[in-house]
């Protein structure tokens, strides 16, 4: 059964986040809060949890679309080729934000994802999920939670987030109500901004 943690964006307990990080440490999953909606992540380090997302999700590993959540810019040249000047620009603009990037992957990527030629990047303007990253000390692997329902599509609340999720995850973090639109995916492996999908993040970048 998940533990329950009530953290405040405004001022995040650094106990609480140690314990949401400790738990990421030792394999487990958990539900937190962002600029967008509400997440399921682990430590992008740790295998045994990165499966246990892929199998919650219907998914096989190593051809998963996973987000990887940094605290900045600083953690790109771990996972991501060389960028020109006007890529990074553009993300310096836009992080941290509602967007995903999708970028070119290198060779530095979890073995998990060896074979993956793109990596989505998010760097959320957070202060719970930034206070998690920057403890853990490396990115989270995280996707959205979606809803069954397709008129809500976004769970908000996170006391139903818990009644639903409470048996497949460690952690639930009430971080107060969720926003309900996801992250804005932009595509950057071809050197020019591609829309995948629009969502929080203004197009106006």
């Amino acid at each position: 059964m998940a533990e329950y943690i009530k953290i405040y964006e405004e001022n995040p307990n650094p106990k609480e986040i140690k314990k949401v990080v400790d738990t990421l440490k030792g394999g487990g999953l958990i539900i937190y809060p962002s600029d967008t909606v509400y997440a399921l992540g682990c430590d992008i380090t740790h295998k045994g949890a990165l499966e246990r997302i892929a199998k919650i999700k219907g998914v096989k590993l190593e051809k998963a679309n996973f987000s990887f959540v940094c605290e900045d810019l600083s953690n790109l040249s771990d996972y991501v080729k060389q960028i020109d000047t006007s890529t990074f620009k553009l993300l310096k603009r836009a992080l941290p934000g509602p967007y995903t990037f999708i970028l070119p992957g290198n060779n530095n990527l979890p073995s998990v994802f060896k074979k993956k030629k793109e990596v989505g990047i998010r760097v959320p303007d957070h202060a719970i999920t930034q206070a998690i990253v920057h403890e853990l000390g490396n990115p989270i692997v995280s996707t959205s939670i979606k809803d069954e329902d397709e008129v809500i599509e976004y769970t908000t609340d996170p006391e139903l987030i818990y009644e639903k999720w409470a048996d497949l995850v460690d952690v639930v973090i009430d971080g107060g109500y969720g926003g309900n639109i996801a992250s804005t995916v932009i595509d950057l492996t071809s050197g020019e901004p591609e829309l995948i999908r629009e969502g929080k993040g203004s197009l106006e970048i």
